[in-house]
């Protein structure tokens, strides 16, 4: 079931033009479409440029992208908390600490008056999550207004929002949260390190459609107010283990490859190894998303559950 959500702002939001715009690609060194049009870009900047920004185009992770990993140390999507950023002693052994701190501090600081004004990253997944917009919460209004265009422009495919943070005390970790805007785009389903052409272009796309949404908002265009459907994430569950931590069932049949699709309590989530379900035992509809994604074995995740809203927002217009 839904829940509606009402932002309580004023009629119209005045927000101010944005000038600096980054685009980052390998923030996880084996999810090949954003390191390709990284890298791409890197060499033909001109595709990212508008006639009122110029977006910079950079590879989150050199040293995973080259081993053709996730990352080499820890999770660089995970490390953009205060506690990492602003140490002063830092883990000199972890590279991605390092990095972290010097995305930090080209494009950020986070939280600071001098940070970009927008940030996207760019990420493939193995679950078949087909477009996703993954938005920090309902309260990133600009963000929110960009999701809405894309889905406008990619009239061919349905491209879902995600609002990553369970909590408003939750801090955002991702390397998006160095911009004060940010949108991270998570296309799939493709396997880790391989470059699917269809997907690629996909992806390729939204940011087109994305940048020109920040050009016609710099350029004053005034965008009217909209309800739209996303999908909240409210908890992980992880896979059924032996007391040894192996584990013990795989995603069911019935559930693989049904991201953003109603689970029903009762409805089949394991299978065990040898052959018997596991159910749902939760008490309400939920929406899973990341089923079964081969980078969350590792963080103990078979999928992340989510609540399906329908968000309200103002109209939005550029600060005169």
């Amino acid at each position: 079931m839904g829940v509606d959500i009402t932002i309580v702002m004023s009629h119209l939001q005045r927000l101010p033009s944005l000038t600096h715009v980054a685009v980052c690609g390998g923030t996880h060194g084996n999810e090949m479409s954003g390191v390709y049009l990284a890298k791409h870009w890197l060499s033909n900047p001109s595709e990212l440029h508008r006639s009122t920004f110029r977006a910079t185009p950079f590879l989150g992770n050199p040293r995973a992208i080259q081993k053709c990993v996730r990352y080499v140390g820890r999770d660089l999507n995970r490390t953009f908390i205060a506690d990492i950023l602003n140490s002063k002693d830092p883990d000199t052994d972890s590279y991605e600490v390092q990095r972290a701190q010097e995305i930090n501090q080209t494009f950020g600081p986070k939280g600071s008056s001098q940070a970009y004004d927008f940030m996207f990253d760019l990420h493939n997944t193995t679950a078949n999550m087909g477009c996703c917009l993954i938005v920090a919460s309902e309260h990133c209004l600009f963000s929110l207004h960009m999701c809405n265009y894309i889905q406008k422009q990619a009239k061919s495919r349905h491209c879902s929002i995600l609002l990553s943070k369970k909590n408003p005390e939750e801090e955002t970790y991702s390397v998006c949260s160095v911009g004060k805007n940010g949108l991270a785009i998570e296309v799939g389903p493709q396997p880790q390190g391989v470059a699917r052409a269809d997907l690629l272009a996909q992806m390729r796309s939204i940011v087109t459609y994305a940048l020109d949404f920040i050009e016609l908002f710099n350029k004053g265009t005034l965008f009217p107010a909209f309800d739209i459907e996303a999908y909240k994430v409210t908890g992980v569950v992880d896979f059924p283990r032996y007391p040894n931590g192996e584990i013990s069932a795989v995603i069911h049949s019935d559930l693989q490859d049904q991201d953003f699709q109603p689970l029903k309590p009762g409805d089949p989530i394991f299978q065990i190894f040898s052959g018997e379900d596991i159910l749902y035992d939760g008490e309400d509809t939920t929406y899973p998303v990341f089923i079964n994604e081969a980078a969350y074995y590792e963080k103990k995740t078979a999928f992340l559950k989510t609540e399906k809203r329908t968000v309200s927002l103002p109209m939005l217009q550029k600060k005169f």
